[in-house]
């Protein structure tokens, strides 16, 4: 609050965690402006609705409940356009309250006070007019003394929009002196310590002379404490502070909390993001560190009976043929129940006829069911495009259909099929980025059930590298703005390949796996078929003859 106050500060970045003050902060710089240095004032928060539930929640009793607030600023009328939920008018300037997706609200007065509340919840653009916080600089751009405050807890690392903003700062730190030796530090979670499943142990533990803080302790350095700044000053006041400067925070409850949380990435997240105020990287985007042998089964000589759907997925090289055909499950649980090289020039037909060959292979289950391909995706996005739609031409009717695949976050599963192209067949597109962001996901289940991964035994370490191991997600900036995307860790990557083609084929199909699962459960037992009756050719046949007989 001392730098947003600082005449020579313009901007102020606050990348913390929760509990720590960051919107008992933006609406004390809201108090100090109406009643001491009347301005336009701009709050943006992610959207509408939360702009909104702020205003009544914590604006509107602030308002009420300050003496020197008290009649700045009317109760909100429905005939009074200069008071509304989301407006308000005061002497000498007014606030507006408006979300980041609406690029209208981020377009019309200038401002000279604009305040960014989770900024890193912020659309990429809002509506088609681009980045919602460079809308919102634009606004303050006629005044001299304007002000411009970020607040968040950071998100993803490479993709916090907070983050950047910080290290472009002087990336300023708290740190606090022990009481004992006076060393100044700054509050790390790796010095809160505990004994082996007893949280209401935990304690702080000062890096310098390993002196024990309890909760009263550790707040008393917190108010001894000062910011420091870390890298040079660029015109940019950054601020980082995390909950264990929290008074509110006791530090056994804040193990528990973790302790809960690291159990799945997800939970993690969350705790690294809002307590710890740092971006999480996600470890297990490839997902190398499982193994994979324990998942193993030996199905020699018929395939589970769990298998009620079989697809297959095909990649096309320049020297060969990879094919991974997979049976599904209950709840789309996964059976790779082959693995293929077929080497030969793809653009000579011997190899498409051994492909053929595969594709109408039978299997068998354990109960005697006998499953066909139902369907197969073909890459075409190779060199031999030609080639894959002169094979699925005459094929599609045995739903083996040809695919492209597409980046981007945002695409479909798998779109509508289109004929626009030289070979005039069906041609699907899929998204790519969202099949292997699901497929990694799947592969990280450690227990049987829903869409857990099944493999044979014996198969090879190089399937495993390549479908597991082979790419990785990293955020790349495209004019400024993060993407995240898929790229190559290693030269061969066909397996994962395969398994995104082969989802796609069952994506295709749109089946409702689960209800075909249960007509398979439910379907009545083979019987075997009726002997027919043998004549006796020794047997006398009845007279013939007479009227009776004749008319009967």
């Amino acid at each position: 609050m001392d730098a947003i106050s600082d005449p020579t500060l313009r901007d102020i970045v606050v990348m913390a965690g929760a509990q720590v003050g960051k919107t008992e902060m933006l609406l004390n710089v809201i108090g100090f402006h109406i009643h001491h240095d009347a301005a336009p004032i701009l709050l943006v928060q992610p959207t509408l609705e939360m702009a909104q539930a702020f205003s009544k929640d914590r604006l509107a009793p602030m308002l009420r409940d300050t003496p020197a607030l008290k009649y700045k600023v009317k109760d909100p009328r429905s005939r009074d356009a200069n008071n509304t939920t989301t407006h308000k008018v005061f002497t000498g300037g007014h606030i507006s309250l408006v979300g980041s997706n609406s690029a209208a609200g981020l377009a019309s007065r200038p401002i000279r006070i604009v305040l960014c509340d989770e900024v890193d919840r912020f659309p990429v653009s809002a509506g088609s007019e681009g980045s919602p916080i460079l809308l919102a600089r634009k606004r303050s751009a006629t005044f001299h003394n304007r002000k411009m405050v970020m607040v968040s807890t950071p998100t993803n690392k490479g993709a916090s929009m907070i983050e950047s903003q910080y290290e472009e700062s002087d990336k300023r730190q708290y740190y606090v002196p022990c009481e004992d030796c006076g060393t100044v530090q700054t509050l790390k979670w790796k010095q809160v310590q505990w004994e082996k499943d007893r949280p209401e142990t935990a304690c702080y533990v000062c890096e310098a002379c390993g002196s024990i803080w309890d909760d009263p302790k550790r707040n008393r350095a917190v108010r001894k404490g000062e910011w420091i700044a870390t890298a040079d000053f660029t015109g940019v006041a950054g601020f980082h502070i995390n909950g264990i400067y929290s008074p509110w925070t006791v530090m056994a409850d804040a193990v528990r909390d973790f302790l809960v949380a690291k159990k799945s990435a997800d939970t993690l997240r969350v705790f690294v993001n809002t307590f710890l105020a740092e971006t999480f990287e996600d470890k297990g985007e490839t997902v190398g560190e499982i193994d994979f042998r324990e998942r193993e089964q030996d199905w020699s000589g018929s395939i589970p009976d769990d298998v009620v759907v079989i697809t297959a997925g095909i990649d096309v090289q320049d020297s060969y043929l990879a094919v991974e055909v997979i049976g599904w499950g209950r709840d789309e649980c996964s059976f790779s129940l082959e693995w293929l090289t077929l080497y030969g020039d793809p653009s000579t037909p011997h190899l498409w006829n051994d492909l053929d060959n595969i594709l109408k292979a039978s299997y068998t289950t354990e109960s005697g069911r006998q499953l066909g391909i139902r369907a197969a995706c073909i890459d075409s996005g190779g060199h031999y495009t030609q080639a894959v739609y002169n094979f699925v031409r005459p094929r599609e009717g045995r739903r083996i259909f040809a695919i492209k695949g597409m980046g981007g976050e945002q695409r479909p599963l798998v779109s509508r099929p289109t004929k626009n192209n030289i070979g005039k067949i069906k041609l699907f597109a899929i998204g790519t980025f969202p099949i292997k962001e699901l497929i990694f996901s799947r592969l990280k289940v450690q227990s049987e059930g829903a869409g857990f991964c099944h493999f044979p035994a014996g198969r090879s370490d190089e399937y495993y590298q390549q479908l597991a191991n082979s790419e990785k997600i990293v955020t790349k900036y495209q004019k400024g703005f993060p993407r995240r995307d898929f790229v190559k860790t290693r030269t061969r990557n066909e397996a994962l390949d395969c398994r995104v083609y082969a989802y796609a084929a069952l994506c295709i199909l749109s089946l409702n796996i689960n209800a075909v699962a249960d007509r398979v459960v439910n379907a009545p037992e083979p019987q075997a078929p009726p002997q027919p009756q043998q004549s006796n050719p020794l047997a006398r046949r009845p007279k013939q003859g007479g009227f009776v007989n004749s008319w009967r």
